[in-house]
């Protein structure tokens, strides 16, 4: 829900728009975008009032939308995929498209973004990371006086992320103007000229960013002081190995995977986008079964082929795609999170409730009831749900993929506290985050992979952000910058 929101953006400006989850922040972007209407309002471009009845009045006008959730035709080539609707032909009434024009016009895109690609792969094969930048150089393809990027990097390696940032700010030196929606506070002060703040469907605040320092902008975002720290890793990490993983691989997936997590200890696995920490991660949840090596539960080898198989191993997996992966997204919040609770031939209703409004309340779900579906929750709120169900469960093993990405400042924090109570409690912890920050803040040990193979370990005295980017690609200590 939006109320009596302005918002100006300027030729030649990347802008952010920040926000916690539920703000209104992908809402006023749809607007803008021709996705849904308003109710009241106008919309002025150019200096005269426009109706953007639907997406293609306003790439008509411009405008192009880089959405959250991916929006492609995963059987489709990459190039495909970029030119959808717009393919390039010749001739009169039965058109012929000219293959090697569109095929090399995304090439350059995608090189343009740092990604040398077959444009004729299908986009089903590729990573989500990969995804992405498809849909970006989709965005690129128009031409576009406008471009909102709603949460770009989330699935982002730092590499590409970068090159994103050199895109987007060729983009404004061009003219292009960007409004760029994202939680991570860093790329805000990193790219952006001003910024506006929304809080529940109202505009807080617009200022130029450097007249907004963070904790001012923290504040905007959640009406509240918040610490931006969620505190040391805990210190109850026991010596009894919970998950043993030895020579694990997968095709040309992953190799030769070999790690330990004990009881309490939060392991996380780092590396850039195609280094195989996913692949790793749904291998041992039985997503994808690897083909070789061993995986021991608690002294105790299990095989492991389904993700029922690893549920009754005590393992559970919190995806890196909440929507895709993790939800029944029409389904109610208690459905959802009593799915991996083990039944009896008899369905509880009373008790699933019961759990589901204790879960609610411990992890300050916002939700107007456990019979709501999940789908009109916020981001943040969704993935709580997803932890919630394995809490239920009294999962002992869990592994996290991406475990914030997409979640506001103020749910992150939240999160991460709910990661160290699991820990605290006993369960054995390893997660994959693209986020260094994150690592560092939460993990006892990293584990890095570099082309699906294991490059080093570092203890959490070991552990910084060059050491891990070293690893992550294999910079012997020679090639360092100076």
């Amino acid at each position: 829900m939006l109320r009596d929101v302005d918002l100006d953006v300027l030729p030649g400006e990347v802008h952010a728009l920040a926000g916690e989850n539920g703000a209104g922040k992908s809402t006023l972007m749809n607007i803008a975008g021709g996705v849904v209407q308003a109710d009241s309002g106008r919309i002025v471009w150019d200096g005269r009032p426009v109706t953007v009845s639907n997406p293609r009045a306003g790439q008509d006008l411009g405008i192009s939308f880089v959405h959250q959730e991916l929006a492609l035709v995963p059987q489709l080539s990459i190039a495909e995929n970029v030119f959808l609707g717009r393919l390039p032909s010749r001739g009169k009434g039965l058109r012929v498209v000219k293959w090697d024009e569109l095929r090399e016009r995304a090439r350059e895109l995608l090189a343009d973004l740092g990604h040398q690609v077959d444009p004729r792969q299908p986009v089903e094969e590729l990573s989500i990371g990969e995804q992405q930048l498809v849909e970006i150089a989709r965005a690129l393809a128009c031409v576009s006086r406008l471009i909102i990027m709603d949460e770009p990097t989330a699935p982002l390696s730092r590499r590409e992320t970068e090159r994103l940032f050199e895109v987007t700010r060729r983009l404004r030196n061009r003219g292009v103007s960007v409004i760029y929606i994202t939680h991570r506070l860093n790329e805000i002060y990193t790219l952006a000229d001003r910024v506006t703040v929304l809080r529940d469907g109202r505009a807080i605040a617009t200022a130029a960013v450097s007249e907004m320092p963070p904790d001012q902008l923290v504040r905007h975002m959640v009406g509240r002081e918040l610490s931006q720290d969620p505190g040391e890793p805990p210190q109850s990490v026991q010596p009894e190995v919970m998950l043993q993983v030895n020579g694990l691989g997968r095709g040309r997936d992953f190799r030769d995977v070999s790690l330990q997590v004990r009881r309490g200890e939060i392991v996380a696995l780092a590396g850039l986008v195609g280094a195989g920490r996913t692949e790793v991660l749904e291998s041992i949840f039985g997503v994808s079964p690897a083909d070789a090596g061993q995986i021991i539960v608690e002294d105790r080898e299990v095989t492991i082929r389904t993700p029922g198989d690893a549920i009754r191993s005590g393992i559970a997996l919190v995806p890196d795609d909440r929507k895709g992966k993790g939800l029944m997204l029409g389904a109610s919040v208690r459905t959802n999170m009593v799915l991996a609770w083990q039944r009896q031939f008899m369905i509880h209703s009373r008790r699933e409730t019961a759990g589901a409004e204790r879960m609610i309340a411990e992890l300050r779900v916002r939700t107007r009831g456990t019979e709501r579906p999940v789908a009109e929750l916020s981001g943040g709120n969704q993935q709580k749900v997803v932890l919630a169900k394995w809490l239920l469960a009294e999962a002992k093993i869990v592994l996290l993929d991406e475990p914030t990405r997409g979640v506001d400042v103020g749910a992150k924090a939240e999160i991460y506290a709910l990661i160290r109570g699991l820990a605290e409690r006993g369960a054995a912890i390893l997660f994959a985050s693209s986020e260094m920050e994150e690592v560092l803040r939460l993990a006892d040990r990293v584990i890095v992979m570099h082309r699906g193979r294991m490059s080093g370990e570092l203890s959490r005295e070991q552990m910084s952000d060059e050491r891990i980017m070293h690893l992550a690609t294999e910079l012997k200590s020679n090639e360092r910058p100076h």
